[in-house]
Formats: C-alpha cells, sequence, structure tokens
C-alpha cells in the first residue's frame, strides 16, 4: 500500500465539496447505470468472442490518501499484456513515469476501438458507486508509476481519483507527465462541483474528438 500524509482533509470548506461531488456521483450513478447495462453486457461479450480471456481487466491503483484499491475495466488488451510490459517500455509515446504506446502491440483490434471511444473505462462507474473513484478527479495511477513520483506530485492524492479530469480534457495522452501533475494540482486547488460540471461537458468533446486516445 502506497501511503502519505493528507494535510487538507479536515478542512470544512472541502468537506463540503467533497460531500456534495459525493452526493452528485451516487445520483449519477443511480441514472447511468441502469441505462449502462445493455452496453456494459454488449461490450463484455465482444471482449470475450474476439480475443481469449475474462471480459474484465482488475488493476491495482493509488486512490486518496494513497491508499491503493482495485480499479475495473474492459479488458483491451491481450491476457499477457502486464508481463510484456518492460519489453514495450522503450517505445512510450509519452514523456515522463506513464507509459502510453501509440501503436502498443499489447491492444487488441477490439481494444483500440473501445480505447478510442473511452469505452473501456464504463466498469469504473462501478468504482465510482463503492467510492474508490469519482466521476470527475485525477486518473489513478499505478503503484510503480506513484513510486517513482516527486514529493510534490503526491498532493493529486489529496482528492478522490476520477474517470475524467482537466488533463484528460486538455489532450490525454499526449500530455507529458510535468504539464499533467501541474493540471492535476490545479484541479486540487480549485475543486467544486461547478468545476466538476465543466469537465464533464468538456469531457463529452474530448472523447468525440479522439486526442490522445490510444
Amino acid at each position: 500500500m502506497v501511503m502519505m500524509t493528507v494535510n487538507s482533509a479536515c478542512s470544512k470548506p472541502k468537506f463540503l465539496v467533497w460531500s456534495l461531488k459525493r452526493f452528485m456521483d451516487i445520483g449519477f450513478c443511480l441514472i447511468a447505470l441502469p441505462i449502462l447495462v445493455p452496453v456494459l453486457a454488449l461490450v463484455a461479450l465482444a471482449v470475450i468472442t474476439t480475443s481469449r480471456g475474462p471480459a474484465f481487466f482488475v488493476q491495482t491503483r493509488v486512490g486518496l490518501g494513497g491508499k491503493t484499491f482495485e480499479m475495473y475495466k474492459f479488458r483491451s488488451m491481450y491476457t499477457d499484456a502486464e508481463s510484456r510490459r518492460d519489453e514495450v517500455a522503450q517505445l512510450s509515446d509519452r514523456e515522463g513515469i506513464c507509459l502510453k504506446v501509440k501503436r502498443d502491440p499489447r491492444v487488441t483490434p477490439l481494444g483500440r476501438f473501445l480505447r478510442r471511444w473511452s469505452l473501456d473505462e464504463l466498469p469504473q462507474a462501478i468504482n465510482v458507486f463503492r467510492g474508490d473513484m469519482s466521476f470527475v478527479g485525477p486518473r489513478p495511477a499505478l503503484t510503480c508509476e506513484v513510486a517513482q513520483y516527486p514529493e510534490y506530485a503526491h498532493q493529486r492524492h489529496e482528492v478522490l481519483p476520477g474517470i475524467t479530469g482537466l488533463w484528460q480534457v486538455s489532450g490525454r495522452a499526449e500530455i507529458g507527465f510535468d504539464e499533467m501533475i501541474a493540471l492535476d494540482l490545479e484541479y486540487v486547488r480549485q475543486v467544486s462541483v461547478l468545476t466538476d460540471v465543466r469537465i464533464l461537458l468538456r469531457t463529452v468533446g474530448a472523447v468525440l474528438g479522439g486526442q490522445g486516445a490510444y
């Protein structure tokens, strides 16, 4: 488990914001999950019929306060992807710690489609409902990535991680590590329900535009 101190958690203004965010997250889940069930079923069926392996991929990520949790995604890679991580590390198209490969050979043909339209992220609505994540916040990072963070970067863990966030609507995988952290910390400083609504609206355009989606 990755742990660090969260200094601002006790402030009343932030507690109120977090409470409102949680209320909004639950409300969206109650509306969205019944609608998403048929879509989730169809995508799951497509995943298991087009490549060998399970429909879902579960991975340990770092969340609020540095605590780890299990994040859900539709499987977009072949089942040996984790063991091949070092093999493709030198192919990363992104500057800094986080590995992002535009033409990653570990991604299945269906997985490329799912990633292009962010459909692989849909199961994270379950993480939001459970309270591991919010709809909006910094993307939860891998433990191996967080272990390499400079000290200041851990401030991004002062809020719940999100399915979408400020850097996702600013270029997604085309954003380098330093700029990603700067955008995440900007979000931490200005976190509010209004900010979340604005980011959610911008997310629609980011998904349709497809910039940095791979």
